[in-house]
């Protein structure tokens, strides 16, 4: 059997949702897996009552996660929005892998996503030859949700056209989908409901109506508060991604952890962390799945183009790449940092030379 490259979270975190189920003595939705206690459990990590250790798939506000695992209980669906990078995607299908044990029903938003996406689809050569009928209707993932009284994932809500957004109303508020042509409808199992995502940097692209905003409680997903819970987010997803992908390279030592996320919270915030300098803030987002992103590569070229250990040298070019995304006002953004905080730091002298030399 091929390898996988990246299993689904109730895959991978299988063991984990076996133990949970077992010792969760709260009540469980109908159709949920878990109880929502038990869902936050799962997302927060902690400690079991026979000494099991759930990891945590959220670093960051538990008081969050149980508004969203609430939300979920009830007729309302759950729009998660933030930045890009601040873990959307990876929140909405660990709730889906702990509700409904299959995190697979997606619909991704483009601006190309089309009403047939949503609703249901035909397939035309069964249509020609047999006129419209169950078997010619072609079911999408959130249509056998309904049916199965699962959640149902909607990725980048923001970037589908707001006449296709348009669509989710009816399945929202009455809890059916119609199908005109065969004069009937399919109504939604108990336990169905949606997780869309959406970041604020498409504000503006396609805004929600306001009858479909009511049919959402929104929770904000903030970036990492602390420097310490965004480097412990990166290391723990670099961790993963080292086993998954197998690289013959060290795990990276913490300090160039740090150092990768203390450049991407100075860029972001527009100050140092000591408080002290400002400074200019570039066009890209700077976010922690980036920092992620950065590291991941950097341990790859450690791995095959260097001697294993991660060093200054692995990480400069992918440094370099995320943060200059518009080449001329990013660039210069870049290099007065670089000569304003990264040189007359005595520690950081090597990433100052890798950087500069690229």
């Amino acid at each position: 059997m091929a390898a996988i490259l990246r299993q689904h979270a109730e895959q991978l975190f299988a063991q984990e949702l076996e133990e949970l189920k077992k010792q969760d003595s709260d009540k469980v939705p109908v159709n949920w897996k878990l109880s929502p206690q038990s869902v936050v459990t799962y997302l927060m990590g902690g400690k079991l009552k026979n000494g099991f250790e759930v990891s945590p798939k959220y670093i960051g506000n538990k008081r969050l996660m149980e508004i969203a695992v609430a939300t979920l209980t009830t007729d309302r669906a759950l729009l998660l929005y933030g930045l890009p990078g601040t873990a959307k995607s990876w929140v909405s299908e660990h709730l889906s892998a702990a509700i409904s044990g299959d995190s697979t029903l997606v619909v991704q938003g483009t601006a190309g996503t089309s009403e047939e996406s949503i609703r249901y689809g035909w397939n035309y050569a069964r249509l020609l030859a047999e006129g419209p009928s169950e078997k010619a209707l072609v079911e999408t993932p959130v249509m056998r949700a309904m049916k199965d009284g699962k959640i149902a994932r909607i990725e980048e809500l923001t970037r589908i056209g707001a006449d296709v957004q348009d669509a989710l109303i009816t399945i929202l508020s009455e809890k059916s989908l119609p199908i005109p042509e065969l004069n009937s409808e399919v109504q939604s199992v108990r336990g169905f409901n949606i997780i869309a995502t959406a970041n604020n940097r498409d504000k503006g692209v396609n805004e929600l109506s306001s009858a479909l905003k009511r049919r959402f409680n929104t929770v904000i997903l903030p970036v990492p508060d602390s420097m310490d819970e965004e480097i412990d987010i990166v290391k723990r997803r670099v961790e993963s991604y080292g086993k998954i992908m197998e690289l013959p390279a060290e795990p990276p030592a913490l300090q160039e952890i740090r150092r990768i996320v203390t450049i991407f919270r100075e860029l972001r915030n527009g100050v140092t962390e000591d408080g002290k300098t400002k400074i200019k803030m570039p066009s890209g987002t700077l976010s922690t799945a980036e920092a992620i992103s950065v590291v991941n590569n950097g341990l790859a070229m450690a791995a095959y183009f260097g001697d294993g250990q991660l060093k200054a040298n692995d990480l400069a070019a992918s440094i370099i790449g995320t943060i200059i995304k518009d080449p001329v006002q990013d660039k210069l953004i870049w290099q007065e940092y670089l000569e304003t905080v990264v040189k007359p730091r005595e520690e950081w002298k090597d990433i100052y030379r890798a950087c500069r030399d690229l």
